[in-house]
Parts: C-alpha cells; structure tokens; sequence
C-alpha cells in the first residue's frame, strides 16, 4: 500500500482537475437512494481530507482513515471540525462501532493488489456497517489501465513543482507500476529557491467485473449495483472508472 510520503505535500495541488465538487453529489446521491441522509460515515483511503470534508459539508458525521501520516497531516491541518482521522491500513481497519456508510474514492482501492486482501476489506465494512448500511467505492477499469494509462508517461511543469509519471502495466496480472518523480520547489539556508528531489513507486491493480463480484460476496455483502461514474449509468466497454455499490447483510 503507498504511503505518499513526499507527493503529500503536492498531491492537492496535482489532483486539482478532480471534480471533488461532483463526486461528492454522487455519493450523497447515492447514499440518498438507499435511505441515508445522515449519521457517521467512514472515508477509507481519504488522503488529505478533501472528500472527508466536503461529506461533512453535506450533513454527515465523518471518519477519515488513511494508512498515511503525511497525508494525515495536511488532512487534519486543515479543518477537523466534525471529522475523527485514523490511521490505519483499509486492510485492517477497526472502527469503535458501526456506521451509516463507508465510501472509498480516487482508486484507493485499486492499490489493494491481492484479491485476497480485497475480499477481506468487503468483509470489513460488511463487519462495521449498521444493519442495511452501503459501501461504495469507485475503482479504476481494466480498460484505463490498457488504453489511457498503459506504458505512457505524464509530465506537468508549475512553479511550485513538477511530476514526471510513468507507468508500466502487466496485462496478465492486470498490476499497473507507477514510477513518480517529483521536483518540489523549496529555499536552501541562503534563501534560494532550490528544487528537491523525490522518487517514489506505486502499485495499482485493475480488477474485472468478475473478481469484483466475487470480492464482494465472499466478503459477506450483498452487490447492490456498479455504474459508470461519469455516467451514473450501467458501464460500457469504454468506462473509465466504476462505482461499486454493496450492502450489509448481516454479520
């Protein structure tokens, strides 16, 4: 599981084309389908709080949990009114009771990388779900991973920083490698502006229709529906990213 240890401190910056403001309004709308409006509900994977926070501004009582101490940081610098920040591995997380709901965004869940483990986290929220509670969580496609990610490389240039992202995927074990370095901008004892140097390595898996099926029944949940999430229709060949949407049937 990647920790983020020196892209935290420009990972807001870089996810600034992420259209927070809308993915909020598909979870709330999601959540509103099935009968929750309110309660406690836990983010798993929730970074720097961006998420967390904007669920809190739509009425919910919030856990963020993130294996992750830096982005905890920036997550809790910011605005911890209304919000209990964990640290923990989504893997084994441990709650004090039950929730409304567990949401889980940005493809934290395609770095679970063993179907395994992936089950168990089905099984986890299952376990800590009030009785009918939901569990929604997006995960990138097999088909990003082939055609839009693949074998390329991004580069973004800013005054604060810049990223070259490469990415090497496994067609057969459907493992995606992102190789990340970072340029970011700081001042040296002379007031200098200097630029670090950082390099850090991810691990995404892409999972198929099926394993996901799978992950969720043996984690003892019921699967509700997976949607396209730009759509919020039944995915095509060509969906980017998902959202899969399991129930709490009992523990």
């Amino acid at each position: 599981m990647a920790s983020y240890e020196s892209f935290a401190e420009v990972y807001d910056m870089y996810m600034d084309n992420v259209d927070y403001d809308k993915w909020c309004h598909n979870l709330v709308d999601i959540l509103a389908k099935y009968d929750i409006t309110e309660g406690l509900v836990a983010d798993l994977g929730c970074g720097t709080g961006k998420m967390t926070r904007a669920l809190r501004d739509s009425g919910f009582d919030m856990i963020g949990i993130d294996n992750s101490y830096d982005m905890l940081g920036i997550a809790m610098a910011q605005d911890m009114d209304g919000i209990l920040y964990l640290c923990q591995d989504m893997r084994e997380f441990e709650l004090y009771g039950t929730v409304a709901a567990i949401v889980s965004v940005c493809d934290s869940m395609n770095y679970i990388t063993d179907l395994e483990d992936l089950k168990q986290v089905f099984a986890l929220a299952n376990n800590y779900l009030d009785p009918r509670g939901i569990f929604i969580c997006d995960m990138n496609t097999i088909y990003k991973y082939e055609t839009l990610l693949g074998d390329n490389t991004f580069a973004e240039n800013r005054d604060e920083g810049s990223f070259i992202w490469e990415n090497d995927y496994d067609n057969q074990t459907h493992l995606n490698e992102y190789d990340l370095t970072l340029y970011i901008a700081d001042e040296n004892e002379d007031g200098e502006e200097v630029y670090n140097r950082f390099e850090e390595q991810h691990i995404q898996r892409a999972y198929t229709i099926e394993e996901i099926r799978e992950a969720v029944a043996d984690g003892g949940m019921e699967l509700v529906d997976i949607i396209d999430v730009d759509t919020m229709d039944k995915p095509v060949p060509e969906t980017e990213r998902i959202y899969v949407i399991a129930r709490e049937v009992g523990k």
